[in-house]
């Protein structure tokens, strides 16, 4: 075994064993333990879909309300949940940094598989039930709805990193980025469609990545049907470049790191 592969192999386990603390301290050992990370973005998605459903809600088209509600919401949990965990992940985690093999990323890498995880699983469930149920069509194309709800974790991921590693300077991003999620939300693409926009507005929702993804996981649900506005290729070069500032910005994070 080479060095680097029996150190990416030390990580692993490393980011194992962390990703099982972070269970047991999150959901305990009693009642259904970790299938609260799967239930927790169902209930959420659950409920905005019902409530939607129960007042009649229109979304300004003819689309399915079901799978209008689960393709956007889901989307919207996928990265607020990433970057909402890792603020301040670093500080209650200092006691781990006295091994040696621990490292900022792990700590912020386990949380991430974790809400990723959390998030995807109750997508897939959400959508497998309601089609199942005749209130939604399974996806028009999986291949394409898949690539978009992979490059929206990989976005998530990216910002994850950055958010996460600017916390850890002071209290400032911990009580700002909060807010900030709340008023990105009405602008993240959840309850809309580009194309009923303004061309004005078009213009400036298109500058923000998440709404190309959700944009195209809407593409592969929906089809022909709806007319989507998705950059695949501005998506991967805005994630590329969120992924390197967000390493930089936690390789400095991890040498002003002092354990408790």
């Amino acid at each position: 075994m080479t060095p680097l592969s029996r150190s990416f192999a030390i990580q692993l386990r490393v980011i194992g064993a962390l990703i099982m603390r972070e269970i047991i301290t999150r959901f305990g050992r009693h009642n259904i333990g970790f299938l609260w990370l799967i239930l927790e973005p169902m209930l959420f998605t659950l409920g905005v879909t019902t409530l939607w459903t129960l007042i009649k809600a229109t979304h300004g088209s003819s689309l399915p309300i079901t799978a209008f509600a689960v393709t956007g919401y889901s989307s919207i949990l996928l990265w607020r949940n990433c970057t909402n965990r890792v603020v301040k992940a670093v500080e209650v985690n200092l006691s781990l940094m006295y091994h040696r093999n621990v490292r900022v990323l792990d700590v912020l890498a386990a949380r991430l598989i974790l809400e990723i995880a959390g998030a995807t699983m109750s997508m897939m469930v959400l959508t497998i039930i309601f089609s199942a149920l005749g209130w939604m069509e399974l996806p028009n194309d999986v291949l394409i709805a898949g690539i978009g709800w992979f490059l929206l974790a990989w976005f998530s991921v990216a910002l994850s990193f950055v958010v996460g590693a600017a916390s850890e300077r002071g209290e400032f991003v911990e009580r700002v980025w909060h807010i900030f999620t709340y008023l990105l939300f009405p602008l993240s693409g959840a309850a809309f469609l580009v194309d009923w926009m303004p061309k004005v507005a078009q213009e400036y929702l298109l500058w923000l990545p998440m709404v190309h993804a959700t944009e195209m996981i809407r593409h592969g649900y929906f089809g022909n049907t709806v007319r989507t506005y998705e950059d695949p290729v501005f998506l991967i070069l805005c994630n590329a470049v969120l992924t390197l500032i967000g390493l930089a910005m936690l390789r400095e994070t991890g040498r002003r790191v002092e354990p408790e």
